[in-house]
């Protein structure tokens, strides 16, 4: 126990300094731990607190995991209190020999900081071995013409312990013949010599029975005996001799098996059997390294030997002559050492990873060299091998320590493979080595880094919401949570409100979505600063901005400005001079696009002139001009239909109307202007056309329907109720208007089923001149309708029974055929001229067939001009009309 921590027994904390050395080596002092315990305590008996001793509370000891380095586990450090206690048992004669001092040293370690301290326990020895004879008996021959005061050496006594525990002193028991001589021996040991005190007389007493006791002064002292037989002999004057009484010689440990190490000599001077001597080793049974030849003396090594273990022999030899007199001396043998054991690396502390911002010069890893070698063969210097950032420190007693020596970055070596070698500086000298890997702790020390110092990404306005429009990608060369890297946006230029409601950004991948459809022409471009965080503790970011450009799509048609509409939605006028110049600036279209580039890139088209190359229009200015003067038969009124296309793909259009009036003063224009019909609304005439379409073909299908039933009943009954719907009375023909004929947006056609109960002839006609398609008839009624026709089929003619007026056999012969216009909803026939009776009824043939013409006379005025149609569409199908009857009974009309 250590007294230095107030516990019981005999340990006592030691250190013994002088106190003017204390001021100097303070730091020292509070890194040396000195216990002295006794030898032979029981497991778990306790040294002292070492925690207390180094200054550390029991609080802090789960956190410093206080341990010792020690190579056998004869300690141990109680995890709770600190304490220092006995956990092998403690034999000083196993652990240290003969040797003085027996002090165990090692260190103790402390982490969190990482410290090392050096303890230093004395052991002492206690009397727990008592002297012991190598023989319990000897037996010695002595020669009765043998004088006083000749000596003899007796077998010796060993003792384990040391000092005053070991063997002190030898008695014999109380005689009148001998007496006992302590000697020593260069070693320090004792040994026993007999002393003859008066002459023997073998016929008196042939044996003596002696007791010898070896002792020591331990507390309590420990003794042991052995018996010593003298026999008195026939008289043998002359003891053996031996040339020399101490023989001395030093052998290499690495000497073979066999070798000599030396040959003693002895003399007798006595003659025959009493002159004949033979050696042999007091302590045989010991001797377990030499051999010993008897009649030579030569001493041979038996086992090799190993100065590591025993570093010197002392062994008595015996010559004894043929009358049974002997004769002692000494060799003693030491071993000398030779490098033969190589430097061993011993890890005492050992951490398996250090973080990357550990401070230079913080202890790492605690190692120990050991080499059983002595002298310059045990004296070891050590290194580190390769490029590592770490240094080796000596501490003492063959004691290092590693600490850091460069700044570590983990980023750049993630561990290092540590080689230590350790070398001697015997001859040859002998190295070893000893390699660990040392893995580097990472700490949060890199922000994340984008892979661009900005962005810029082009969208196209009317983008579909929810769709990625970009993605930026950081990267964080930690490990784990500090590498682990999320995305946010944390500046715009946009309203904080509206920010969200724009675009937002994937937390995990980077990815930036459109919350909404982009506008060009509201928003054209916007910036983003994307924040890149990463989760160690405390986290680091980086920002980058991500510039969002919003690319223009031709979404938007032009928009008119000039000619602007007047409050009723009707197109204001402009007055032209008459005597106006070819190239006089009439007026100019002012059109504007909300788009960009190409897409608002404008030319003007004139889609429609009441006179064709009256006037000039700018492709790309929009400016009217006049391009010939105004003729006599010009009219007065000038109409302009205007397209403004932009430059898109597809391109959207938007259309102007441009009222032109011919006049030298604005009181002149007003009355032209007033005779001015309001224009029809085009939307609304083309809803009409929309709803009499519809009922056109609910008509048709109808009349589909009726017509198919009729047919099923034409069958089985042959009445004459259904002859208006025979072949031979109705058929359907090509009607003589244009079938493709269209006014609007819808065309129209007419079939005619003519049915009477008395004689009718029905004609059917055909146009036999080819009219072009660009040829009119003008009807007779004053609205100036135009009707465009078309080649027809040629004609039919049927006599109907029962027919009269005019004569048998005559067919009219259609002269005008006039259809009101449709903006007035109306759709009817009118002939203009009488029947023509007479002329050839049932002829065929060319004299037959009769052209439709337009005349200028007879029963109305002449055609005049009509106002040009705004549109002239295409149409692919045909309308039918509903079957009209025209005219009475007996009376004929031609209709082409």
């Amino acid at each position: 126990m250590g007294s230095g921590a107030g516990e019981r027994g005999w340990a006592e904390r030691w250190p013994v300094l002088f106190p003017f050395l204390l001021s100097l080596f303070c730091w020292a002092l509070s890194e040396q731990i000195r216990y002295r315990i006794p030898e032979e305590m029981p497991e778990g008996s306790v040294v002292g607190n070492l925690a207390k001793d180094l200054g550390l509370s029991v609080h802090e000891l789960p956190t410093r995991q206080l341990r010792i380095s020690l190579e056998k586990p004869y300690f141990t450090v109680s995890a709770k209190s600190g304490e220092l206690l006995v956990s092998s048992r403690l034999d000083r004669e196993q652990m240290c020999g003969k040797k003085s001092a027996c002090t165990l040293e090692f260190e103790a370690v402390a982490e969190n900081p990482l410290n090392f301290y050096h303890v230093s326990v004395d052991v002492e020895d206690i009397n727990d071995h008592t002297p012991k004879f190598t023989q319990t008996s000897f037996d010695l021959q002595i020669s009765e013409s043998t004088k006083p005061g000749a000596r003899f050496i007796l077998g010796s006594a060993h003792d384990g312990d040391i000092g005053t525990n070991s063997l002190q002193s030898y008695q014999l028991n109380p005689n009148d013949h001998f007496s006992l001589v302590n000697k020593d021996k260069l070693d320090g040991s004792k040994y026993p010599e007999l002393v003859l005190q008066t002459p023997l007389d073998r016929e008196e007493q042939k044996s003596y029975r002696l007791t010898l006791t070896a002792l020591d002064c331990g507390d309590p002292p420990l003794s042991s005996t052995a018996q010593i037989q003298v026999l008195v002999t026939d008289a043998n004057d002359n003891p053996p001799v031996f040339s020399q009484e101490l023989y001395k010689v030093g052998l290499p440990e690495n000497v073979l098996p066999g070798t000599t190490v030396l040959q003693v000599m002895a003399t007798d001077q006595d003659e025959g059997v009493n002159a004949q001597i033979t050696f042999s080793f007091t302590e045989a049974g010991q001797i377990t390294q030499f051999d010993l030849n008897a009649n030579t003396g030569e001493i041979t090594i038996l086992n090799t030997l190993d100065f590591e273990e025993v570093k010197e022999y002392s062994i008595v030899l015996e010559a004894r002559d043929g009358g049974g007199m002997i004769a002692q001396c000494t060799v003693e043998i030491e071993v000398q050492d030779i490098n033969d054991n190589f430097p061993e690396v011993v890890f005492q502390s050992l951490p398996d990873l250090i973080m990357e911002d550990t401070k230079l010069g913080t202890h790492v890893a605690l190692l120990k060299i050991r080499d059983k070698d002595s002298g310059h063969n045990g004296e070891v210097t050590c290194k580190l091998e390769g490029d590592v950032p770490f240094k080796i420190l000596s501490s003492s007693m063959n004691t290092y320590k590693l600490v850091t020596d460069a700044v570590l970055d983990r980023e750049q070596t993630a561990e290092y493979n540590v080689t230590i070698t350790a070398t001697d500086r015997g001859k040859p000298p002998l190295s070893s080595s000893s390699s660990f890997t040392l893995h580097i702790g990472d700490v949060n020390d890199n922000a994340p880094v984008f892979q661009q110092a900005s962005y810029v990404v082009h969208v196209a306005e009317n983008n579909p919401p929810g769709a990625s429009i970009a993605q930026v990608s950081a990267s964080d060369p930690d490990l784990g949570p500090n590498g682990r890297v999320s995305y946010s946006i944390v500046a715009s230029d946009l309203e904080p409100r509206a920010l969200a409601s724009y675009v937002s950004v994937s937390a995990q991948s980077g990815v930036v979505f459109a919350q909404r459809a982009f506008d060009h022409e509201q928003l054209r471009a916007f910036e983003l600063t994307l924040q890149a965080r990463d989760q160690g503790s405390p986290a680091l970011s980086a920002n980058v901005s991500l510039r969002v450009l919003v690319g223009d799509r031709n979404d938007n048609a032009p928009r008119v400005l000039y000619p602007a509409l007047g409050p009723d939605g009707s197109a204001l006028f402009d007055t032209v001079p008459r005597a106006a110049q070819p190239g006089y600036l009439v007026t100019k279209v002012v059109a504007v696009d909300a788009d960009s580039g190409h897409n608002a890139w404008l030319s003007y088209h004139v889609l429609q002139a009441s006179e064709p190359g009256l006037f000039s229009l700018g492709l790309r200015t929009g400016e009217v001009r006049t391009a010939r003067a105004l003729g006599d038969r010009d009219a007065a009124r000038q109409r302009l239909l205007v397209a403004v296309r932009d430059g898109g793909q597809p391109p959207l259009s938007a259309t102007a109307t441009l009222l032109l009036v011919f006049a030298d003063s604005l009181q002149e224009a007003l009355p032209d202007v007033s005779e001015r019909q309001a224009p029809a609304d085009p939307q609304a005439e083309l809803q009409f056309y929309l709803v009499v379409a519809l009922a056109l073909i609910s008509v048709l299908f109808l009349l589909a329907v009726i017509l198919a039933v009729a047919l099923r009943l034409r069958r089985s009954s042959s009445s004459t109720t259904w002859g208006c719907f025979q072949t031979n009375v109705c058929s359907k023909t090509e009607s003589g208007v244009i079938s493709s004929y269209s006014e609007g947006t819808l065309p129209y056609s007419y079939n005619l089923c003519v049915a009477h109960t008395g004689k009718t002839e029905f004609n059917f006609l055909k146009c036999n001149e080819q009219l072009s398609s660009e040829q009119d008839i003008h009807s007779d009624d004053s609205s100036g309708a135009l009707f465009p026709l078309c080649k027809s089929s040629e004609s039919t003619s049927h006599t109907l029974p029962g027919h009269q007026g005019g004569g048998s056999g005559q067919r009219l012969r259609p002269e005008r055929l006039a259809v009101l216009p449709p903006a007035q909803g109306q759709r009817a026939w009118a002939l203009r001229g009488g029947a023509a009776h007479g002329r050839g009824a049932h002829s065929s043939g060319p004299a037959g067939q009769r052209r439709a013409q337009a005349e200028p006379g007879g029963g109305g005025a002449g055609p005049r001009p009509a106002p040009s149609l705004g549109h002239r569409h295409a149409h692919r199908g045909c309308g039918r009309q509903h079957p009209r009857h025209l005219g009475g009974p007996g009376q004929h009309q031609d209709l082409s």
